[in-house]
Formats: C-alpha cells, structure tokens, sequence
C-alpha cells in the first residue's frame, strides 16, 4: 500500500497552503493511501505557543517561526521520517525535507511584482533568510522533486535559483467541483438579498487578503470605466480595507464599492456576483481563480500563474494587462451582455475547470509517488548487489 507524509506547517480546510494539503491529504486517502501528516504542532512536540497581540510582534513571530521550522523544526520532520522508510514524504513549505517538495510561491518572484524587491527583501530580513533556505533547497539534494503550480512557475523558480537540481514537474491545484458550482435560481437570490443586492445589478467580486498584491487598488480604479459594475470585496483586515475605502471615494466609486471583510465561506459571495476580478502582481496558482470559475463565474485576471492555462481570453474570461482603463473595459464588456450570454459564458468558465478536480490533481501526485517508489526500488536493488559483490 502507498504511504504518504505530508509536511505542512498548517493543515485545514480553506484556502491557501494549509488548505491545498487539506484537499490533497482526503483525495489520497479515497484513493486508497495511507496518510500521515506533520505540522507545526507535531514539530513543538505538544508544547503550546502564545500569540502576540501587536502586529508587529505577530510579523515578527511568523517570521521566527518560519526560521525556527527551517531549523529546528527540520532536524526533528528528518527523524520522524527515518522511522517511516517505506513512506514518500511530500513537504509544503519551510522545512528542508521530504522526496517531494510543492512550491507554492517564489519569494523573489513576489518581491519582483510588488516592485523595488531590494527594499522589499532589506526591510524584512525574514525574505532574506527564506530566498537564501530555497536557494539551497532548489540547487541542492534535499528533495527527489519538485512540483511546480503552473509553467510560468518553473521559469520563476529558473529566473530566482538558476539551476535546480531536482526534476520539476508540474501540478496545478485542483478545486472542490462540489463545493464550488454554480448556483440554483433560488441561491443567487438568496445570496443578493443578504446583500441587498438587486437583481439589475452587475456585480464583480475580488477575493483576497493582500490587497495591493492582489490588486485591488487596479479593480477600484477599473470602476471609472465600468459603470454598470459594483465591485464585492471579500478579504482584507480593518486597517487595509479602510484604505482602499478611502481610495474608492478618493476617485468618486465609492458607491459602488461592498466590502464584507474576512469570510470562510466564500459560496454565497460568488453566488450572488455575475463575474470575478483579480488583477494580481503575482500568483504561483491562485486557487480562487479555479474557484470563481467552477462557480460559473467569468473571470477578469492578469497573466500571471496558472491563469494562461485555464483562461481562454474572449471565452470564459479575460487576460489582460494589470492596467485600470484595461480591467475596467473587460468588466463593462461583461456587464453589458445578455442575461443568456452571461450564462454561456458561465458554462464554459465551468467546463474549464471539470478536469481539474481534487480527484485528479491527487491522481497525478500518485503517479509521482509510484515513479520515486520505482526509483526507490531500483536504487536499493542496485546496492543490494554491489554489497553482495563486495
């Protein structure tokens, strides 16, 4: 039987890395793997660990504990994963171990698209550390593999590292096609009436936290050359969201701008929208481009990760440069089409999804897996035979 680790820092349902572990950890067991996971908790080994409450203590203590796992936390994953020989280990994020390593993100590639990255990496000696621990991971022995979320994702990780060493291969997160679908009649006015939202109304939504990567301010500044669209924002924490509140008045759209903060559950935000924005600087494989998209929502985004791969500009969205006037027009174009043109659209923003399912994103890791149990094999033989000989 196929036996797995995953490391992760944080597991659970939700977005982000803690949730595509998540996904991958339930689709590997219902393909009939056996899973194990080793998270943050399992490297404290039970001992607890407050929070501060200041957010620049809290930046600080993220950023420590990202070294404390690179560290530490790797010296005790390796021994963990000495008592299990037999498993193929699949690390996400901060520790230097595992056959398989998920890169779910390029911190220079990211500095690069928030623009000046030498400031960016100086200010916080944090990125600092972390481009230097992947320079070594990418050039050295650590991992067997390394999967890549997108192709524009392997020439990042080119352009930062250079050389790197392990094999690449490329896996796209999968989505949830049950979770996110599009929704009934009765959901959609159900998800507008919370909202107060009328049906007349053209809505887009934009999804994130960080909101100047993401690109919200070039969403709110869209709205000038939208003016049949009102713009739903989910994300953001109370300062940030007060800022862009501030720039939305600040260029007269301040009427037709709805945030809803933080929200677990985003189904019924993109129940109730008519099409998804997100004109990020930088993406390795955002998932809630995945997600607006199974949820039958035309999506407005910039060429960044997987987007090239599954946005078919003209057809069940838009690729466009991270310009205003530009976001802004693809936004107006939507909003003024049929009723029954909006929904054709919707189809084929679904259908380009259905084959990326959690089910066969998993699938494909398998394959990965039984391809270093093979190699595993093969290796061991071969020593097998050179200690017989000798």
């Amino acid at each position: 039987m196929t036996r797995i680790v995953q490391i992760v820092p944080f597991i659970g349902p939700g977005s982000g890395v803690a949730g595509v572990a998540w996904n991958l950890e339930r689709q590997f067991r219902a393909l009939g793997a056996t899973v194990e996971r080793y998270t943050f908790e399992d490297a404290r080994q039970g001992k607890s660990s407050k929070w501060p409450k200041a957010r620049l203590l809290r930046r600080f203590a993220r950023g420590w504990r990202v070294v404390w796992l690179s560290t530490v936390g790797t010296a005790r994953v390796r021994r963990f994963l000495a008592e299990r020989p037999e498993a193929i280990s699949i690390c996400h994020n901060d520790l230097l171990a595992g056959d398989v390593y998920v890169d779910h993100g390029v911190i220079l590639a990211s500095m690069r698209a928030r623009g000046n990255p030498a400031w960016l990496m100086l200010r916080n000696p944090f990125h600092i550390f972390i481009h230097l621990r992947d320079r070594y991971r990418y050039r050295g022995r650590t991992h067997r593999a390394v999967v890549a979320l997108s192709r524009q994702d392997v020439a990042e990780l080119h352009h930062a590292y250079g050389r790197v060493r392990p094999p690449v291969v490329v896996i796209p997160n999968g989505v949830d096609l049950d979770r996110f679908r599009p929704p009934t009649p009765q959901e959609r006015r159900e998800a507008r009436a919370a909202l107060r939202l009328g049906d007349e109304e053209r809505v887009a939504v934009f999804v994130g936290h960080e909101f100047h990567r993401k690109g919200l301010d070039v969403a709110i500044e869209g709205l000038r050359h939208a003016p049949s669209v009102l713009l739903l924002i989910v994300g953001g924490s109370d300062e940030i969201i007060a800022e862009a509140n501030a720039a939305a008045q600040a260029v007269g759209v301040g009427t037709r701008v709805l945030f809803v903060g933080p929200r677990y559950d985003l189904g019924p935000f993109l129940a109730a929208a008519d099409m998804f924005v997100l004109p990020s600087a930088y993406e390795a494989n955002a998932l809630v481009v995945l997600e607006a998209l199974a949820s039958g929502l035309p999506v407005v985004t910039t060429r960044v990760g997987f987007a090239p791969e599954v946005v078919a500009d003209g057809d069940n969205g838009f690729l466009v440069e991270r310009d205003a006037r530009v976001v802004g027009e693809r936004l107006e174009q939507l909003a003024l089409l049929s009723d029954d043109d909006l929904v054709e659209w919707g189809r084929r923003a679904r259908a380009s999804v259905e084959p990326y399912s959690w089910r066969a994103v998993a699938q494909r890791y398998l394959d990965l897996v039984a391809e270093l149990q093979a190699e595993r094999r093969v290796r061991s033989a071969r020593d097998a035979a050179r200690g017989a000989s000798g």
